[in-house]
C-alpha cells in the first residue's frame, strides 16, 4: 500500500501514463498493481482522466480493470460514459457483473446501456433479472443452467453435453434440471446419477422429483434460514407460475448476507458507503460517531469488568 512519504501516489503515476497516451505502459502498469491500489488509483482521478484511461484500454481491458473496483465506485465509472461506450465495455463482463453493476446505476443509465447492447437472449435476461427487488431470491440468482425435458433419454443428454460441452464450461454445473416444453420445473438430476445410468434409460426415471425450489421473490433472510436448514450448493429458482428461471448457489446467499453485515456495520459506525459522507452535515457526522464510539467504550468496559470478575 501507498505510504512512503514522497513516493508517487498510484493516481499520480496513472494521471502522467495517461498523458503518454500508451495503451501498453497503462497496462502493464495497471496489471501490476494490486487489486486494492488499482481501485484506489482509478478513483482518484478525475472524471476526464477516468474516462479517457477506459478509452485507452478499450473494451475487454476496461471490463477486467472495472471488475476489480467493486460496488458503487465501479459503476459510478461506467455512469461516466456515454451508453454506447458503456455498453461496450459491459458487454465483455461476465454475466454475473454485468448484472451487479447494472443494478448500482440509475435506472435511466442502465436501460440506456440495454438499449444499445446486442438485441437477444442476453439482452432480455438482463432487463428481466435486474428488475427483480435487492436481496431477493430473482436479484441473486444465475441464469446460466443446464434443463432437459424428462422424456429424453440419458444418451440424448450425454449426447447434448458432448457436442455443447464450449458453450456449457462457463456454467457452475453440479445438478441438472427437468422441465416441461413450457419450462414448468419437475425434478432435479444429479450429475453423478447421468454418468452412472445406463444409456437408454429416460431422465425420468433418474430424476428427483418434487425437488425443492424457492420464489423469484423470496427474500433474502429466508434464502439465509433455507440453506441453514438444507445444506446445499444451490436451489433452483421459479416464477409465480413455477416455470424455472434460475439457481441461487448458497454461496452468493453467504457473500450477500456478509455485504448486508458489513453495511449494517458501516451505518451504525457512522459511515456511509464506506467512507465518510461528504455531504452530510457536520454535526450530524460528529452525532453519528460519537454514539458509535461511546457504544465501543462502554463494550470494553464491560468485557474488562467481566474479565477482572472472572480471575
Amino acid at each position: 500500500m501507498f505510504d512512503t512519504v514522497g513516493e508517487q501516489a498510484p493516481w499520480e503515476k496513472m494521471e502522467a501514463l495517461l498523458l503518454s497516451d500508451d495503451r501498453t505502459l497503462i497496462t502493464n502498469y495497471l496489471e501490476g498493481l494490486p487489486p486494492i491500489e488499482l481501485a484506489r488509483a482509478v478513483s482518484n482521478l478525475d472524471v476526464d482522466d477516468q474516462v479517457r484511461l477506459l478509452e485507452l484500454l478499450g473494451p475487454e481491458k476496461s471490463a477486467l480493470t472495472v471488475a476489480k473496483i467493486s460496488g458503487l465506485g465501479a459503476s459510478t465509472i461506467i455512469g461516466q460514459l456515454d451508453a454506447e461506450q458503456a455498453a461496450a465495455i459491459v458487454e465483455a463482463m461476465p454475466h454475473q457483473q454485468k448484472v451487479q453493476l447494472l443494478r448500482n446505476l440509475r435506472k435511466s443509465d442502465a436501460n440506456n446501456i440495454l438499449s444499445e447492447l446486442r438485441p437477444g437472449k442476453d439482452r432480455r435476461k438482463l432487463h428481466r433479472l435486474i428488475s427483480y427487488p435487492q436481496d431477493t431470491a430473482g436479484a441473486l440468482m444465475i441464469s446460466e443452467y443446464l434443463s432437459f425435458r424428462a422424456d429424453q433419454t440419458v444418451r440424448e443428454v450425454l449426447d447434448d453435453l458432448r457436442q455443447y460441452g464450449e458453450e456449457y464450461s462457463d456454467y457452475d454445473i453440479q445438478y441438472a434440471y427437468v422441465v416441461t416444453d413450457t419450462g414448468f420445473l419437475t425434478g432435479v438430476l444429479r450429475l453423478r446419477d447421468l454418468l452412472m445410468s445406463e444409456r437408454s434409460k429416460l431422465i425420468s426415471e433418474i430424476m428427483i422429483q418434487k425437488p425443492l425450489k424457492v420464489n423469484t421473490r423470496t427474500s433474502l433472510r429466508d434464502l439465509k434460514d433455507f440453506f441453514r436448514q438444507h445444506p446445499l450448493i444451490g436451489v433452483p429458482v421459479t416464477d409465480e407460475e413455477g416455470a424455472l428461471v434460475g439457481v441461487v448457489r448458497s454461496a452468493t446467499i453467504r457473500d450477500a448476507v456478509n455485504r448486508q453485515s458489513n453495511q449494517l456495520f458501516l451505518k451504525f459506525a457512522g459511515i456511509v458507503g464506506g467512507e465518510e459522507s461528504r455531504t452530510m452535515p457536520l454535526y450530524k457526522r460528529s452525532t453519528r460517531r460519537l454514539s458509535w464510539l461511546s457504544l465501543n467504550i462502554l463494550l470494553n468496559v464491560v468485557a474488562f469488568q467481566l474479565l477482572w470478575i472472572g480471575r
